[in-house]
């Protein structure tokens, strides 16, 4: 029988082979495109000319439009969708390559000589775009010195990190309101954007240099901030899924744990400072809301998969395939029936931007022969596409899957 999006999503999820291959393009903040790329893919597309809207600052990720979702079959969709839809919230900018786009109203970037900065609401000058880059770089990190001892004024130092200074503010329309239209609008399941970080918020905060040593050298502060951050995140994720909780489908945390050649720190020291923290929110959520949850983790993480699969996660993006043991056929033996791999579809490092098509739809088809049987899989290729990803490449890597899902319907 057809499945729609919404229980194509749910099935795979729930390790329940679905009636085809599930697709997500943009549905969460590393699995969507670069606005460079995209306005190329657009093109390449022969698709109707829009104003390009940056939804993401930081990564410059551009807003999928429909016609798009729709041409490459997409399942999913972020929950953020739902808001920020007219004129005013949004204001004119140029993308790096001098085209014209549209960025968030609330987005306090200024230039400053051939660069452009990022300021937090307060006025800290905390992220910068140097005039030969694509992306904004942390440049402030408020405990940079040292963590306090006193940690009442940890949201205030949150919130001039660069990665809270380019969020939106609180919404001026309902919350609730906002989230239940979209759910009305759409069969596509619906992904709530979270957070929840630990190990990144330490690095935030830090820096990474300094928030490994905190780990090591100085433990009790470590579980301090750490402990703090959770007393944080709870309390917004109460207000959060209280609002938004019956209207999404899956809950999507995040924390990079992982390299090139593996996790970042021990799993001695994953399962000492991280595990019981995360085992915390993730199941709070589940208590809150009936949503699966999805941890973004990239890297090498195999060594810590049974630790973030006993602490809740119900799947795990982006699965970063050319990382030391993260091998797709090695995970899906091993992992496949216990947490569903979204991700892992198709290499963004060498062969989605390298290849030619043929390289990528072959490529693809290996990928979905591996992963796909038992369920357990959604596809998306692995992290964003990034600028210089030429728009053929794009359009094989998902004309790929739907090749592959008629012939299994056949």
């Amino acid at each position: 029988m057809s499945m729609t999006s919404r229980e194509r999503i749910l099935s795979a999820v729930s390790g329940i082979q679905p009636d085809r291959v599930p697709v997500d393009f943009g549905a969460h903040r590393s699995s969507g495109i670069m606005a460079i790329a995209y306005r190329k893919l657009r093109e390449h597309l022969g698709l109707p000319r829009r104003p390009i809207r940056i939804y993401d600052m930081v990564q410059q990720l551009a807003i999928i439009d429909d016609d798009v979702l729709d041409r490459f079959g997409a399942d999913a969709i972020e929950m953020g969708r739902g808001f920020a839809k007219e004129d005013r919230h949004w204001k004119e900018w140029r993308l790096p390559d001098g085209a014209g786009c549209l960025i968030p109203a609330w987005i306090d970037a200024r230039r400053e000589g051939r660069d452009w900065a990022l300021y937090s609401p307060s006025g800290v000058r905390t992220g910068i775009q140097r005039e030969s880059c694509l992306y904004f770089e942390q440049i402030y990190w408020p405990y940079l010195d040292s963590v306090p001892d006193d940690l009442s004024g940890l949201p205030g130092a949150m919130a001039d990190v660069m990665w809270c200074a380019a969020s939106p503010p609180e919404p001026d329309a309902d919350l609730a309101a906002g989230a239940r239209a979209l759910r009305a609008s759409t069969d596509r399941a619906i992904i709530a954007l979270f957070g929840g970080n630990l190990m990144e918020w330490g690095q935030f905060l830090c820096r990474n240099d300094n928030f490994f040593m905190l780990l090591g050298g100085d433990p009790g502060r470590a579980a301090a901030l750490l402990d703090r951050l959770v007393e944080i995140h709870l309390a917004n994720l109460e207000k959060f899924l209280a609002a938004v909780g019956p209207h999404g489908d899956i809950v999507l945390f995040g924390d990079d744990l992982g390299m090139q050649s593996g996790p970042q720190i021990s799993p001695r020291m994953y399962h000492e400072f991280f595990y019981p923290r995360h085992r915390a929110l993730w199941r709070r959520a589940r208590e809150l809301a009936g949503v699966k949850v999805m941890l973004h983790c990239c890297g090498g993480v195999r060594q810590l998969l049974d630790d973030l699969i006993d602490a809740g996660a119900d799947a795990i993006n982006p699965v970063q395939i050319s990382c030391d043991g993260m091998d797709a056929a090695g995970l899906k033996r091993d992992f496949g029936g216990r947490i569903c791999l979204w991700g892992g579809g198709c290499d963004t490092r060498e062969i989605l931007p390298c290849g030619a098509p043929r390289d990528v739809r072959a490529h693809v088809m290996r990928q979905l022969e591996i992963m796909t049987p038992g369920g357990g899989f959604v596809f998306q290729q692995v992290h964003n596409i990034m600028a210089n990803v030429p728009p053929q490449n794009i359009a094989a890597m998902f004309d790929a899957v739907a090749e592959f899902n008629r012939q299994q319907a056949s």
